[in-house]
């Protein structure tokens, strides 16, 4: 099984140098692992023995769809009612440790590697019921309907049970897709990308997507908007639409990144949509 990256909590000593490689621009933002510490978590309400790393959130002027949330829940912590949005659908990928989730008046036992999707309104819950802590990404976006269309159901899997699909081409390039890109109910994509040693995205994608992308394993450079930046194990990229992007894999192992993006609507011009 994959060793995923995790934040690394505590704090640096106070002779640590300054030398990281945090950035926020007008196009991108890079939240490196280093500076995942103890003082930048949060307490979130309905949450017992349970913290939490906001790594992105809806912000006017730059992404606006999504929020991205790493959670550790601590031994018997958890929540009965963890979405306080109704509109809002979820995405549940662990980590570390093993927690439980219950859903569909049925419970799942989570451990690394498993992905869930949760619409919204499902009323989901999570608990660690282990002495030792339960790590896992908690992605959200409000589903937008649209005509003709209701929210997905629940399921969940785990990525060891889903081949990579190659892109056209290559086998050094391959994406694990948990749900069908032809299923225009779900409006958001939350994906495993992995680059073979010396793997390449090869030219410098510019669309309309919003991007989240945390590394789980590996190291590469990555293009972002005008910049190159070296990237490795549990760094955080955050990219608006239309920001520019490419990649090298540096090796020599995989690089692994969890990718959100927003898809399978038409742009709004004004408002939300009446449907």
């Amino acid at each position: 099984m994959t060793d995923y990256a995790t934040p690394p909590g505590g704090l640096p000593p106070q002779t640590a140098l300054h030398s990281g490689r945090a950035v926020f621009t007008e196009a991108y933002a890079v939240i490196p692992a280093g500076v995942m510490s103890d003082i930048v978590t949060s307490a979130l309400p309905g949450w017992e023995g349970t913290r939490a790393w906001v790594l992105a959130r809806p912000m006017s002027g730059f992404s606006e769809t999504f929020a991205h949330l790493i959670m550790e829940v601590g031994p018997h912590g958890g929540s009965d009612a963890p979405e306080i949005d109704a509109q809002a659908q979820g995405v549940i990928f662990v980590t570390h440790g093993e927690g439980w989730l219950r859903i569909n008046g049925g419970e799942q036992a989570m451990g690394p590697g498993s992905y869930a999707y949760l619409p919204p309104g499902c009323g989901w819950r999570f608990h660690n019921g282990a002495d030792h802590p339960v790590r896992f990404h908690w992605i959200r976006k409000l589903w937008e309907p649209a005509p003709g269309l209701e929210p997905p159901a629940a399921f969940v899997t785990n990525e060891k049970d889903i081949p990579p699909i190659p892109m056209p081409g290559t086998d050094a390039w391959a994406t694990t897709r948990f749900v069908d890109p032809d299923d225009l109910s779900h409006d958001m994509h939350v994906n495993i990308v992995t680059l073979q040693p010396g793997g390449s995205i090869p030219f410098e994608e510019t669309h309309v997507m919003e991007h989240g992308l945390y590394v789980l394993e590996g190291k590469a450079v990555y293009r972002l908007n005008r910049d190159w930046v070296e990237v490795g194990p549990g760094d955080y990229m955050w990219l608006r639409a239309f920001c520019p992007q490419a990649a090298y894999a540096g090796g020599p192992g995989p690089f692994r990144y969890l990718l959100y993006k927003d898809v399978n609507r038409l742009p709004r011009l004004r408002g939300p949509w009446s449907v």
